[in-house]
């Protein structure tokens, strides 16, 4: 086995997917195996086998959906997650400070500069970055692969509107002996949601905590006061948001309510989140 397996994603760009390979396979040279993941599922599995047969990196060619799936395969074997950011959202990849153009992704890969980082979960399934449970979960859970692929990030605003014109779940979110109420709830590890916005001001990758953040309101006058409030970095003082640090936490409620982590929905209500400390170990620029 190679020492470093890459795994493509197709449908990251699925109209360029051939030239895609033919380009990563260009720019790896015989140091790398590279393969393709053809179904869901199909990043985890072969990232664990890849591990377990001696892979010490195991690279990740995609958006964050392929991270979130190479990076459920290798949990717990040691080996060191790499990224080729190609996909449409790369949030994980902006947190790393990771180049957007392969050659220089791939050199970083190369020289093998590494940090230890967290390693969050929910209920069992591993994240890096962020996690969602109300609001955007439902959005993403009512977007169509159609929206996605015609309209992109927007597809995603769309659905996000629609959803807030409904009754919201009150969510009951437990963490360091205190219990809290809301309708919608972001959990991070890093600082950035949904591209380079900061939403988790106080997030770091290796302090061993998860950044909290219940808001209690999801209507669209809502929506636009947090939007503005967050573009100053100020959301986390309004008066009907609740900003905690902690290393576990709990989200329950009496609604069928959707959890996503890195962008894809993993599950329902109830769901327990908890933190590994530098539990993970990834590639960074030199």
């Amino acid at each position: 086995m190679s020492k470093i397996m890459v795994i493509l994603n197709p449908a990251a760009r699925s109209a360029k997917a051939a030239g895609l390979l033919g380009e990563i396979e260009t720019l790896v040279r015989g140091e790398a195996v590279v393969a393709l993941s053809s179904e869901p599922g199909d990043a985890r599995r072969l990232a664990r086998e890849a591990a377990l047969s001696g892979a010490q990196v195991v690279v990740a060619a995609g958006g964050d959906g392929t991270v979130n799936d190479v990076l459920n395969g290798i949990a717990g074997t040691g080996a060191t997650l790499g990224i080729l950011p190609t996909g449409t959202m790369n949030v994980f990849a902006t947190e790393l400070g990771l180049p957007r153009n392969l050659r220089e992704a791939w050199a970083a890969i190369r020289n093998g500069d590494s940090r230890e980082i967290d390693l969050p979960r929910a209920s069992g399934h591993a994240f890096v970055q962020m996690a969602g449970v109300g609001l955007d979960a439902q959005a993403l859970q009512s977007t169509s692969w159609e929206a996605k692929r015609n309209l992109g990030p927007l597809s995603y605003v769309i659905s996000a509107a629609q959803v807030a014109a409904r009754k919201p779940p009150t969510l009951r979110v437990k963490a360091e002996g205190a219990e809290h109420e809301g309708s919608f709830v972001l959990i991070g590890n890093g600082r950035f949601y949904g591209g380079p916005f900061p939403v988790f001001p106080n997030a770091r990758l290796d302090d061993g905590l998860l950044d909290v953040i219940l808001f209690e309101r999801v209507g669209h006058l809502d929506l636009i006061r947090y939007l503005q409030a967050a573009l100053f970095g100020k959301h986390i003082d309004m008066p009907d948001v609740t900003y905690l640090q902690t290393r576990a936490l709990s989200v329950a409620s009496e609604s069928d309510v959707p959890v996503e982590v890195d962008g894809e929905v993993v599950g329902r209500v109830p769901v327990d989140f908890e933190c590994e400390p530098r539990g993970l170990r990834v590639i960074v620029p030199g």
